[in-house]
């Protein structure tokens, strides 16, 4: 490859996803089911946390610090990218306490730039042990308003979006990468689409990739009383937009509960999904920006 080919592949930025999986990961810790048993005899059978990388040249950022974060930092950075910072959606456990191996006992980070909403700036500054992260000067916490963008890069920016989601600890956002030539969302948790202010579709029409919340396929999923935990089902973002072909295209499924039957291979839900033109996001799948 003539050097300068070579040159404009390195600096054309895009975006990488880390993992897919909700919070607790898959395997999930204790589970005893089907779902898991794979995936404890088999870790190839697992899923990582949902995370999202942003690359644009010999940078990166992580959106979502999650605990699988020394696998897929390893896996955005390699041996030639710097950590740049870290953009967080709110505060529950999959989407900020990878945060934690930046610290003294394990990365020993300086200065990395933590980029939050201003409840969740606040746990983060005035609790532990994180709070110790910004005192040793491992992470600088930057307050961000939903709608003002942050300037990653001259030609990456991020802007936060609020959305409705059990906000007990945290505000909820979204986050939109625009990039020279692409824009794509990161929407991993929200309630129901009818919840929020801005719809779904309006949403989709203005951006070329969106990956969307997927926790659970159906209702029933769970034991547990599924309006506990509110979020969109799959069959319900597909129904909601079986008139809207050029809408489908653009999602990809994130944030799978481990009980969710889109991480079982072969199982006819993936048929379902991909029959009405949508997808679920794959570990390592890139799209330029």
């Amino acid at each position: 490859m003539m050097w300068w080919l070579a040159a404009w592949a390195w600096a054309a930025p895009e975006v990488v996803v880390l993992g897919i999986a909700q919070d607790a990961g898959h395997p999930q810790a204790d589970c005893r089911k089907e779902c898991c048993r794979a995936a404890f005899d088999d870790p190839a059978a697992g899923h990582r946390v949902a995370s999202l990388g942003i690359v644009d040249g010999d940078r990166a950022w992580l959106v979502d610090a999650t605990p699988d974060l020394p696998l897929q930092l390893h896996d955005l950075l390699g041996t030639e990218r710097q950590l740049a910072g870290v953009l967080l959606t709110h505060g529950h456990m999959g989407h900020y306490t990878g945060l934690i191996h930046l610290g003294r006992e394990a990365m020993g980070a300086d200065h990395v730039p933590v980029y939050a909403m201003p409840r969740l700036a606040g746990m983060l500054l005035g609790s532990e042990p994180w709070a110790l992260l910004t005192r040793l000067g491992h992470v600088d916490v930057k307050r961000v308003s939903a709608g003002e963008p942050v300037v990653l890069s001259e030609a990456v920016r991020a802007t936060p979006f609020e959305v409705p989601h059990r906000d007990e600890l945290s505000e909820t956002v979204g986050w939109r990468i625009e990039g020279p030539t692409q824009t794509v969302v990161w929407l991993p948790d929200i309630d129901k689409w009818e919840k929020w202010s801005t719809p779904l579709e309006e949403m989709l029409a203005e951006v070329d990739v969106a990956y969307l919340d997927a926790t659970f396929y159906n209702d029933g999923e769970i034991v547990r009383d599924m309006s506990e935990v509110p979020h969109p089902f799959v069959v319900e973002t597909i129904a909601r937009l079986a008139h809207h072909p050029e809408l489908r295209a653009k999602v990809r499924f994130v944030h799978l509960n481990h009980t969710n039957p889109l991480l079982q291979p072969g199982d006819p839900s993936q048929a379902a999904v991909e029959a009405a033109g949508l997808a679920v996001a794959e570990e390592g799948e890139r799209q330029p920006l």
